[in-house]
This record gives structure tokens, C-alpha cells and sequence, in this order.
């Protein structure tokens, strides 16, 4: 028995040795809060991108070290510890990050789940009857009353924030209220990728704050493209507009009549004549006083 299981072992061990020569990154994933059937739908999710096993640290380690062909596999030894999830891929290390953030699915909570969010239970119907519910709801900060048969939130109530430790009467109201503050997933501990070893503060991207930095970087450009006179396909409309608004105000500063100014000189010309007209009989008032005097 005991020869057997060697045996069995060692058949393990060749066939990582396989799937790490015929991938060029290996991702590792905790294990941890991953429930059975959540893993297999990830598993599933991930079959066109990953190959996806969960494999006893000792015989990774094994994997690994009888792996000459891979420089710097060794790194990986470090991070075998803990319940892991192996992902056998031949994905960019960021797209699969990215892959395996979006695929997270919000689930009920249990007792020492950490919120993935701030938590609000909103205002309105529970749906749920009066009776023990109402101090259990009490229990938790939330405010109540009972309306139509029901029990009803009166306000939108905040009742854990992001980070938080959910305890179990928390966990149990916000099951009843059929609210899921807990995500669950793969989290990459890290990934080797071709000698490379990434791990997970690397490889989070901050896609929003690229996305403004990116917006930035082409307005500044745009803008410096614009006041230096160097015209692009996108400044350089922005150019001929500027242009145009100068060369309008020059004209109609110069009193130069042409297709575009000439209505606007001649409604300041009848502005100024009405001024002048206004200012007419205060004229002739003047001088007849003057006359007279004289």
C-alpha cells in the first residue's frame, strides 16, 4: 500500500512537471472562504483561460524543484503555504488578475466574513412578518415599523462598512433581508510568468485611475499642441476655431467689413448713433442756456 502511494505521488509530480513546461505562468490563488460549488463554477468560467487545480503544497514543491527548465521557478516555493489553488495559463499575469477580480460573485455572510462593501440596508418592506424578526432588526441598528402586515425599514441604515468584521447577527439578518455583503473568489497570491515572479500588490491595477491619468495626460497635450501652433488631427479644429474667433474680433475692432462682420459693425454703429442721439438734446439744452446767458 504504502509503494502504491508513493507510486500514485509520483505520478503526480510528472504530471505537473507537464503543465509547467507547456504553460509559461503559474498562477496562485488562495483557497480560502472558496466554498466546493463556488470553485467549480469558477472552474468552469475558467476553462477556456486556465487550467485549474487544487494540488497538496508537498507535492508542488516537489514539482518545482525537479523543474530545471523554468529559471526562477524556485521563487514560487515561498508562497506554498496555506490551502492554494494552482492556475495552469498561458494568459498575460494582468489579464488573468483581472479575470479573476471580475469574476467574484457577491454571497450571503457568515459569522467572520469581512464586508466587501459598505453595507446599507435600504428603506422599505422586509417582507417579513412581525415577530422575533423585529428585535433581531432592533439588535443591528436597524429602525422599524410594522405596516400592512409587514415589517418595515424607516431609513436607509448603514450597518457595517467596508472591512468590517461581520459577526453572526449581523450575518443572520442580512441573510433574512436577502442582502450579500461578501465577495468571494480567487485572490492571486501571486504569479510566475516566464522567470518572473508577480505578486498581488503588482499585480492590482487601478484601471480608474489610469483611465483619469490617460484623460489627463491627452488634455495637457492637447492644450500644449494648441498654444505652440502645432497642428494633430485632434487640435487641429481647435486651432481653426481659435483662429477664426481672433481674426473675427480683429475685424470687428478695426471696423474691417466683411461676410461675417458686417451685421455685427452695423448693430454697433446703431448702438452708437442711439447713444449719440440720446445725448443730443442735453447738447442743445446747454448751448441755449449758454447763449442766453451770453
Amino acid at each position: 500500500m504504502s509503494r502504491q502511494i508513493v507510486v500514485q505521488k509520483a505520478a503526480e509530480v510528472e504530471e505537473i512537471k507537464k503543465m509547467l513546461e507547456e504553460y509559461k505562468a503559474l498562477g496562485l490563488a488562495n483557497l480560502q472562504k472558496v466554498r466546493a460549488a463556488q470553485l467549480q463554477e469558477m472552474k468552469k468560467k475558467l476553462r477556456d483561460t486556465a487550467d485549474v487545480h487544487v494540488i497538496k503544497n508537498t507535492i508542488m514543491r516537489r514539482a518545482v524543484a525537479e523543474c530545471k527548465d523554468k529559471p526562477g521557478l524556485e521563487k514560487v516555493e515561498s508562497l506554498l503555504n496555506g490551502p492554494n489553488i494552482f492556475l495552469f495559463t498561458n494568459l498575460n499575469p494582468f489579464k488573468l488578475s483581472l479575470l479573476l477580480e471580475k469574476g467574484r460573485v457577491k454571497t450571503t455572510a457568515k459569522a467572520g466574513d469581512i464586508a466587501a462593501m459598505d453595507v446599507i440596508v435600504p428603506v422599505g418592506n422586509t417582507g417579513l412578518p412581525p415577530g422575533p424578526i423585529i428585535s433581531q432588526l432592533g439588535s443591528v441598528g436597524l429602525p422599524t415599523r410594522i405596516e400592512a402586515g409587514s415589517v418595515w425599514v424607516n431609513r436607509d441604515t448603514l450597518v457595517a462598512r467596508k472591512g468590517d468584521v461581520i459577526d453572526a447577527k449581523l450575518a443572520s439578518v442580512l441573510s433574512k433581508l436577502g442582502i450579500k455583503p461578501v465577495e468571494v473568489g480567487l485572490v492571486l497570491k501571486a504569479v510566475y510568468d516566464e522567470g518572473l515572479l508577480f505578486t498581488d500588490e503588482q499585480l492590482h491595477l487601478d484601471l480608474d485611475g489610469f483611465r483619469k491619468n490617460i484623460v489627463e495626460a491627452w488634455s495637457n497635450a492637447l492644450s500644449l499642441s494648441v498654444d505652440a501652433g502645432y497642428p494633430t488631427p485632434d487640435s487641429i479644429s481647435l486651432m481653426l476655431q481659435t483662429a477664426h474667433r481672433k481674426a473675427f474680433s480683429l475685424a470687428l475692432n478695426a471696423g474691417i467689413p466683411t461676410k461675417e462682420t458686417i451685421s455685427d459693425l452695423l448693430r454697433k454703429a446703431h448702438a452708437e448713433g442711439m447713444s449719440l442721439n440720446a445725448k443730443l438734446p442735453k447738447t442743445e439744452e446747454k448751448t441755449e442756456s449758454t447763449v442766453q446767458k451770453g
